[in-house]
């Protein structure tokens, strides 16, 4: 009956939009992972932020020519951002229709039957919405980092329950099935069944075809610079003819270059980061059909980053293009394509973006704004701009070749474990340190100028070293139980142990001997001696230096069993 009843909900709110989708498409948009159904609206949502990202910054562009991207940027955050789609989800009663909990049957009642309100469970401060501060419009996870917007809609003791029926929703719930059913109206009906959906919300940035024709002026760049760029090669490595060659001008010319009566790219690295993303997240989502949200964001984060196609930019030479008036950023520049052509001779090699280097940023935003001068040159045509930048991409990360960021790795591991993590950052001129501790011992650290570098190679030297120690252990216990297998019996302290009590001998008497190594890969030295009834102290015995204090007494213990066994044998 809880199927049926969400499928009713699901079938009245296609009613209210009033396009035809189907109804069960919807009901997963708008069940949440809470629910542990089959289904969920995540793999949506993931499309849909990235379809309503790349039309709101068509729109902005359109509309607005004369602002920067920065003013852009700022316009499309209050258009997107979670709170806002927070409230249009409210204006339109989504929070009635929401699947957020865990199906419970004795929590359920059927239409028109009160349910039984248990005092025990009455909770006194009851809300509809609670606060949710940790919302994010940057998902990712990138870090997986981002400002928060705080949920003050609904004040403490607004509303006021008497039978612990109301459901507790957040923020970010409402503003997620939005971009969901974004999501499932574009897969079901393509861009014309997502606008709808958009304008029913209450996103109007919707332009009729032929409203944009005159929005978009050929640009006016000057012969002398037009002579002054290798067309042959650039539209060579795009493998393109542009229609109009200012616009590529433009997505090559950076703002320390002199001003020549060109445009810096970085309008056209606006709306072509927004296309490239829309682009790689549909292309995902209707090639990996099977896989679980998680993986699909991971996937997306890897595919769609500025690392990533700053490496696009020097493999197919796109660098040596860029109109620039700084010395540094040339030294920057040549020191990152270095890298990655010894990248490039590894055989299988591809960092999606996690290599060793920072990449300068403009390499990875002239690939955004040559597939933003893309775009506008073929008349906003995006299946143009992907018939470009396909073979561009290539390799694509695949969830058999998406490698893992070490800092995201070596915090699950210690999760896992259940061992406590800690970074310790610390600059000295334009060197960054980072110290990772595991368990309050220094496990890995590493220097670069950038933080988040250090960050990175601290904690990939760390998984180095915890790799190591994890591989030397299993190799030692294979050993034992290659001894066990054979026949020959392990001695440890419990077998001394054994053998004092059977004499009535005091217990032995372990010292450590040494304490040394690296805090990551202690090693330790301990001696025994037992005293005897007959015989008295025996001579200590020092056994060999091991890792750990149980195996090093173990290790001693053994020595100790030998000579007993001579003694009285």
């Amino acid at each position: 009956m809880r199927r049926v009843e969400s499928m009713l909900l699901a079938i009245q709110l296609k009613h209210e939009i009033n396009y035809p989708v189907s109804a069960s498409k919807i009901l997963e948009a708008l069940t949440a992972a809470s629910c542990q159904e089959t289904f969920c609206y995540e793999r949506a949502e993931l499309l849909g932020d990235a379809y309503l990202k790349w039309v709101v910054s068509r729109f902005l562009f359109l509309k607005y020519p004369q602002k920067h991207e920065g003013q852009l940027t700022r316009m499309r955050q209050q258009m997107v951002s979670n709170m806002v789609l927070y409230q249009y989800a409210l204006g339109k009663g989504l929070q009635s229709y929401i699947q957020a909990d865990r199906f419970a049957p004795s929590r359920w009642a059927a239409p028109g039957v009160l349910p039984v309100f248990d005092e025990d469970t009455k909770d006194g401060d009851s809300f509809l919405f609670d606060e949710d501060k940790s919302l994010s419009d940057n998902k990712a996870g990138q870090d997986h980092l981002g400002d928060g917007y705080e949920d003050q809609g609904i004040e403490d003791g607004e509303l006021e329950s008497d039978s612990g029926s109301y459901r507790v929703l957040s923020s970010k719930t409402l503003a997620d099935v939005v971009e969901a059913l974004i999501g499932v109206y574009y897969v079901e009906g393509g861009k014309n069944a997502a606008n709808h959906l958009m304008k029913w919300i209450g996103i109007l940035v919707g332009f009729e075809d032929k409203a944009t024709e005159g929005m978009i002026r050929p640009s006016n760049v000057s012969e002398s610079i037009l002579r002054s760029v290798d067309f042959d090669a650039l539209e060579g490595a795009l493998n393109i003819k542009s229609k109009d060659r200012g616009l590529l001008v433009e997505a090559i010319t950076h703002a320390s270059r002199p001003s020549s009566g060109v445009s810096c790219y970085q309008r056209l690295e606006f709306v072509g980061d927004a296309v490239l993303d829309h682009l790689i997240t549909k292309h995902l989502f209707f090639t990996y059909t099977n896989l679980p949200p998680g993986r699909l964001t991971d996937l997306r984060a890897a595919a769609v980053n500025n690392e990533n196609f700053a490496r696009v930019a020097v493999k197919h030479k796109l660098h040596v293009h860029l109109r620039h008036g700084s010395t540094a950023l040339e030294k920057q520049i040549r020191d990152f394509v270095k890298e990655v052509q010894e990248e490039l001779l590894k055989p299988g090699f591809n960092s999606f973006g996690l290599g060793d280097c920072k990449a300068p940023k403009v390499l990875g935003d002239i690939v955004e704004s040559i597939a933003g001068a893309i775009f506008l040159d073929s008349g906003q045509d995006t299946a143009v701009v992907w018939k470009v930048f396909q073979p561009l991409l290539h390799p694509m990360v695949t969830p058999e070749t998406l490698p893992m960021h070490p800092v995201r790795e070596l915090q699950e591991r210690c999760q896992q474990q259940a061992e406590g993590l800690e970074y310790k950052a610390t600059r000295s001129g334009n060197l960054a340190t980072v110290e990772v501790f595991i368990d309050g011992i220094q496990t890995g650290v590493a220097q670069n100028p950038q933080k988040k570098m250090a960050q990175k190679l601290a904690a990939r030297n760390a998984l180095a070293i915890l790799k190591e120690k994890e591989a030397a252990e299993a190799k030692e216990k294979a050993e034992e139980n290659g001894k066990k297998k054979n026949g020959n019996q392990t001695f440890t302290r419990q077998t001394l142990n054994d053998i004092c009590l059977r004499r009535n001998w005091p217990m032995p008497s372990y010292r450590c001997v040494n304490e040394g190594g690296p805090a990551h890969a202690k090693r330790f030295t301990f001696a025994v001696r037992v005293n005897t009834t007959d015989r008295g102290w025996t001579d200590e015995c020092v056994g060999e230096p091991m890792p750990s204090v149980k195996k090093a007494k173990d290790s001693a213990a053994v020595l100790l069993l030998e000579l007993l066994n001579k003694l009285y044998s």
